[in-house]
């Protein structure tokens, strides 16, 4: 089996504004000299990650599913469920405190419900972990006493959660279950230049008749912009198996690969989407095996594409830069596919399914 899977992925947004920065403005990056429009990691794969397409792929979030959860809230599913099996108020938050505390710092013993019941950190729980908490709860309940030590060790080395597997987690508390991301996603940005735009909006109020006041019920503005993206994401094949060994199948690793994939392909970020309505497929994909080391190919990009065909221009750069590369290094990698929606060559299936050949 290859070890790396390289995805190159192209995507064209109309006026949007995807991923926001503290002001509200489109997030910028500058690259090569010139401002572009950028989303950021986290944001693609929160939106990935919880999205239908990669859910489904997986089984969804569930103890039962694929997937982990992640979250600072998990003492409130455990005092509630305490609390519903008859343990009273001061038991109950104490024992979930006790609980969520394997996962990561609590908040103080001074804070109200139920924010008493939060750690500081998101954190991500398996579904093994899920099980053992919920198996947990059931014991305090039938036993009606505090969980001791030994039943307070929860945090599991064996794992079945594929997003967890793909993109880590880290557990400052208890490092040695600590998981390193399989998967590497780069920040997307424009392959042009760009100017942020203002776009002034009001309102009008339905039940203003214009006898006395002929203004607007509300007056706004937001900001946005356009740009075909260049996304890049690496996954360490051989080390999402070794994090999920713990599940003792492959298929897992497979499901995974192919639910990232088809996400990152058919999934916007869900930034002010109500207002722009962004959504947007790849229209260029290009994916390489190989054990070769992984590397970018944004140096297609360091000079804005430009042009009266900016879409061909943009699959064009990538193209050329990639083959140049291979002449200078030698091969990149073992085996490539693409698909061209411009051209209608190839097909998402066929990313796919290469995605996963041995």
């Amino acid at each position: 089996m290859k070890r790396f899977l390289q995805i190159h992925m192209l995507t064209s947004y109309p006026p949007s504004n995807l991923n926001r920065d503290d002001l509200g403005r489109p997030k910028t990056a500058v690259v090569g000299g010139t401002t572009r429009l950028r989303i950021s990691s986290q944001s693609l794969k929160r939106a990935w990650r919880t999205s239908s397409v990669f859910q489904e792929g997986l089984g969804g979030i569930s103890i039962d599913g694929g997937l982990g959860i992640r979250s600072k809230r998990i003492g409130e599913d455990v005092y509630e469920k305490l609390k519903a099996g008859g343990i009273a108020e001061k038991d109950a938050i104490a024992w979930a405190r006790s609980i969520a505390g394997c996962f990561g710092k609590l908040k103080g013993e001074k804070e109200k419900l139920p924010t008493v019941l939060h750690i500081e950190q998101l954190a991500f729980v398996s579904p093994e972990e899920q099980k053992a908490i919920f198996a947990l709860t059931g014991e305090l309940i039938k036993a009606k006493s505090a969980p001791t030590e030994e039943q307070l060790e929860l945090l599991r080395a064996e794992n079945s959660g594929a997003d967890i597997a793909l993109f880590g987690r880290m557990l400052a508390s208890d490092p040695k279950f600590n998981v390193e991301a399989a998967a590497q996603v780069a920040h997307s940005f424009s392959v042009q230049k760009v100017v942020v735009e203002d776009d002034f909006f009001t309102a009008v109020d339905d039940l203003n008749k214009g006898e006395e006041d002929v203004g607007a019920g509300h007056m706004g503005d937001t900001e946005f912009a356009s740009g075909i993206f260049y996304t890049y994401i690496n996954i360490d094949r051989t080390l999402l198996n070794e994090n999920l060994k713990g599940a003792g199948d492959k298929e897992l690793a497979k499901k995974a690969i192919r639910a990232l994939v088809q996400a990152a392909a058919t999934v916007a970020p869900t930034g002010k989407q109500n207002s722009f309505g962004s959504r947007a497929y790849a229209h260029y994909i290009m994916a390489e095996l190989g054990d070769q080391q992984p590397r970018s190919l944004s140096l297609a990009y360091v000079k804005a594409v430009q042009g009266d065909d900016m879409l061909q221009n943009s699959i064009q750069s990538l193209s050329d830069i990639r083959d140049r590369m291979e002449q200078v290094y030698g091969k990149c990698s073992e085996a490539v596919a693409t698909m061209n929606v411009l051209t209608g060559e190839g097909s998402l299936q066929e990313i796919l399914n290469f995605c996963v050949a041995e």
